[in-house]
């Protein structure tokens, strides 16, 4: 950086913002690193426990809340954003009322966000290296001990809602977050307020009352931990009311007000792949090991793995009509050679059978 000539860091973050949106960014916004406050709130919500079995939010110590500890010489973030809600014609409350259809979180439906946005995130560092010469950045995607909503928050992007998850006034909810650290000492934008008001819809409608406070998730109960995180036997006593929810759960989003504004995506990758959007639970539950790999490459739910993908369909299962072909379907996996799989057909196919 030595040598570099003098900058107008407001004409550059203005810059920025705008080589930001024509990479398929909706908004960049600037922070610095100063999170004591979700520091605090991290810690409290740690030393409850009620981040289950999410070990890795209590590693690096205090690097997830300090970016100029995880980042030396870390000044500000960019942080962008990202739509995801894909314009299609399936209706997510639809998929929730028919119960023997598969219900995917959103974010799920196409591919994984993940290269996409560190990969359009690399494109801004580069532009910007254009045009000033080298700097230190690194790119983050949901993938490092990074605080991605407090960040967000405080860059303005929204304020963080009563369901925990950021929220803009005239897009909603349902978009990505990336983070570009630099060493730039970019103008920093302001925070907005908070516009939840007395609303509690997110709370009172959520199917585990997993939201067990207003701006307090209990992980633990949240569908999306046991669906998509958790590898080990969803509690007996919360699987009725996980309904059709396969992976993810997004019923704090659609009953908030201000989705009703939702923005949606005009990505390719985000527009849903393999039927997603209107599978029915049974043909999902067929799928060899091999057709899931295979279907599901390039997609965020093929991490879970087939086995925990055979757990959650099965209660799925077990909470659908009983039919002759929702207990044929557990049937068949009735002998699979996973513990967990066998465990969690066993429940569905009691739900039918006594």
């Amino acid at each position: 950086m030595n040598g570099r000539p003098p900058q107008d860091y407001n004409l550059l973050t203005q810059k920025i913002k705008q080589w930001a949106m024509e990479f398929g960014f909706q908004e960049a916004r600037v922070t610095n690193t100063q999170l004591g406050s979700a520091e605090r709130h991290l810690t409290e919500w740690l030393a409850q426990g009620l981040h289950g079995k999410m070990e890795y939010m209590a590693e690096h110590g205090q690097m997830r809340s300090r970016p100029q500890e995880l980042i030396p010489g870390t000044l500000r973030i960019i942080s962008v954003r990202m739509n995801y809600l894909a314009d299609v014609d399936a209706d997510p409350l639809e998929t929730l009322a028919s119960p023997n259809s598969a219900y995917i979180s959103r974010y799920a439906l196409g591919r994984d966000y993940h290269k996409l946005i560190r990969s359009r995130l690399a494109k801004l560092a580069d532009r910007i290296r254009d045009e000033i010469g080298d700097f230190d950045s690194r790119a983050f995607v949901d993938t490092a001990p990074v605080m991605e909503k407090p960040i967000a928050a405080q860059a303005g992007h929204g304020w963080i809602g009563k369901h925990c998850i950021v929220v803009n006034r005239d897009a909603g909810s349902f978009f990505f977050f990336g983070e570009l650290f630099t060493n730039l000492p970019l103008p920093v934008d302001d925070a907005v307020d908070d516009h939840c008001g007395s609303c509690r819809r997110c709370i009172d409608l959520c199917p585990t009352q997993a939201i067990i406070a207003p701006y307090k998730l209990d992980a633990r109960r949240c569908i999306s931990y046991l669906t998509n995180t958790l590898q080990d036997s969803i509690p007996v006593e919360l699987r009725p009311l996980i309904g059709n929810r396969i992976f993810g759960c997004d019923d704090c989003q659609l009953v908030c007000p201000w989705n009703q504004y939702a923005a949606k995506s005009c990505e390719p990758d985000f527009m849903p792949r393999q039927g997603l959007d209107s599978a029915q639970l049974v043909e999902l539950f067929t799928w060899t090991e091999e057709a899931f790999l295979h279907r599901m490459a390039g997609s965020a739910i093929r991490r879970i793995g087939h086995h925990c993908w055979l757990r959650n369909i099965a209660v799925a299962l077990g909470n659908a009509p009983t039919s002759d072909e929702v207990v044929a379907a557990l049937q068949s996996r009735a002998n699979h050679e996973s513990e967990l799989v066998r465990e969690h057909v066993a429940w569905g196919l009691a739900q039918h059978l006594n």
